[in-house]
């Protein structure tokens, strides 16, 4: 792969990338931005890895995700904000499709996994084999992560008084 087609390879994933990476960060999208800057570094240092067995999406989604989980066993957590008492995650103006903190907090009730495949499923329109090569979970295992994560968002709503 050349420059120029990383480039191009970039520029078509960005928004995608960036979107689930924020989401996966609850909506701080400095700590988004920066996972996403690291993964872009590792694919571009590692382009010659790209082996074209998979689509270049899948390829560097699964170089972000691996980011995202390098910084949350540094880490420990996200970084939540606390307003009256309840714990919120920081977004900025900028992040005008990601103001929903109602959502912000449903996703921070489920596990790492059940979040990231609901994530790539629904807001990423991943299929189960990405989802596979991303994560490293089996399809099945991911069928059931999607049925529980979506059970867990469905009473979490409930309680809120969100009904669908």
């Amino acid at each position: 792969m050349t420059r120029a087609q990383f480039e191009k390879e970039v520029r078509e994933n960005q928004e995608p990338l960036r979107r689930f990476l924020l989401n996966l960060c609850s909506g701080n999208s400095s700590l988004s931005d920066d996972i996403a800057q690291e993964a872009f570094i590792k694919a571009y240092m590692n382009l010659g890895s790209f082996s074209g067995l998979s689509k270049f999406s899948t390829w560097l989604f699964r170089i972000a995700y691996n980011c995202f989980c390098d910084h949350m066993r540094r880490s420990g957590k996200a970084e939540p904000v606390e307003i009256d008492n309840t714990k919120y995650f920081s977004v900025d103006d900028t992040d005008a499709g990601f103001r929903n903190q109602e959502l912000y907090m449903a996703l921070s009730l489920l596990g790492e996994k059940e979040k990231t495949c609901i994530l790539l499923f629904y807001m990423e329109d991943k299929s189960l084999k990405e989802i596979s090569k991303i994560t490293g979970i089996k399809e099945n295992t991911i069928k059931s992560h999607l049925s529980r994560a979506k059970t867990n968002l469905g009473e979490h709503f409930k309680k809120s008084g969100y009904e669908r």
